[in-house]
């Protein structure tokens, strides 16, 4: 198996014992980082790395077992539904969070969407669903609209959202003509439209990426924007200050930075949260007022944490900006900073 350190001979035993995702990429993405200008840095986005045999972790960081309501649907937090609708991608990110399922077979992913409606009509303080997976834009738009049909007649529904990385993988995706008819059934029940796209590096963000970007705003679907902050790829604030100006300026609004999970095969990519803090701070230096719409965010078991500072005392400062609890949102809280630690857990209580 070719990596980027060179060949190795591996087994197929070792590779699932190690969670080593294969190697998968579309030519478009493949051509596009090449032409980018950045490719020994994107190549790591889908290139196998030997590192992955030395990144220690866990397959669920973000305790998605646990939240996991019926097959294929998490409620985490009480306004939103996860939907796990496919467990493929276009490309195989090599720092994916899921890389327990994605590219495998996987019962995790929603086998009845009559089931799943059943549950969120039950609840009606779920106000948007995002379909994630895999990617849901890996499907036909035919199956996406059998998805959405479920969806549609729940009027406590107000937003339907979808996480993709194919606007930077696949872009021609988008210019399915029936896909304007999803989005526009979607508007028609009074439902906003959202994609969430997710462009960790300037270089990802193709000509042709924008120009299907500005068609699917002239016909009213939002867009954000999530990365994740990862070594040797972006942990550099002129490149995710560029990514997320770029961003602004198509009409994508920056909205989560992501510190990297530590995943078992991916926990490599991680960035120490004092370097961490560094970046962003100087990131938010180099942007507008209005570009400065992104949060950086740690999505731990316990909840999306803003991670906010470390102060003068030693300590991370950090705030809940999503927690299972409603009392905890918006508490901010602190830990004594440890040197190298990457993730909640790393840093003592006290």
């Amino acid at each position: 198996m070719k990596f980027i350190e060179g060949t190795r001979a591996v087994t197929e035993g070792e590779l699932q014992a190690n969670n080593i995702t294969r190697h998968h990429v579309t030519s478009f993405y493949s051509k596009q980082i090449t032409k980018s200008g950045y490719y020994e840095q994107l190549r790591r986005v889908v290139e196998p790395s030997l590192e992955e045999f030395e990144s220690p972790g866990s397959l669920d960081t973000s305790g998605e077992h646990a939240n996991t309501v019926v097959p294929g649907l998490q409620h985490k937090y009480a306004q939103t539904g996860l939907l796990l609708v496919t467990n493929r991608c276009a490309s195989y990110c090599r720092y994916c969070f899921r890389k327990r399922m994605v590219g495998k077979d996987s019962d995790e992913i929603a086998p009845d969407f009559a089931q799943v409606a059943q549950y969120i009509g039950r609840h009606p303080e779920m106000t948007n669903v995002l379909l994630s997976g895999g990617d849901p834009f890996v499907l036909s738009t035919a199956k996406l609209n059998e998805i959405v049909d479920h969806l549609l007649p729940i009027a406590h529904l107000d937003s339907i959202r979808f996480g993709t990385k194919m606007v930077a993988y696949e872009p021609k995706r988008f210019e399915d003509s029936a896909l304007s008819s999803l989005f526009q059934r979607i508007h028609q029940t009074g439902k906003t439209a959202t994609i969430v796209t997710h462009f960790d590096h300037i270089g990802e963000i193709s000509v042709d990426a924008e120009r299907r970007i500005r068609s699917l705003r002239a016909q009213e679907v939002q867009f954000l924007n999530q990365s994740v902050l990862l070594a040797k790829v972006n942990d550099d604030p002129e490149i995710l200050a560029a990514t997320f100006a770029r961003c602004h300026q198509i009409g994508v609004r920056p909205y989560y930075l992501f510190q990297g999970r530590p995943v078992k095969g991916a926990s490599h990519f991680q960035v120490a949260l004092r370097r961490g803090i560094e970046i962003t701070r100087s990131i938010n230096q180099r942007l507008s007022g209005i570009q400065k719409t992104f949060k950086y965010i740690m999505s731990h078991c316990t909840g999306k944490i803003e991670i906010l500072d470390l102060g003068d005392d030693g300590r991370v400062y950090m705030r809940y900006h999503q927690n299972k609890a409603p009392e905890k949102i918006g508490k901010i809280f602190s830990r004594p900073y440890v040197e190298n630690a990457c993730w909640l857990d790393d840093l003592p209580e006290g």
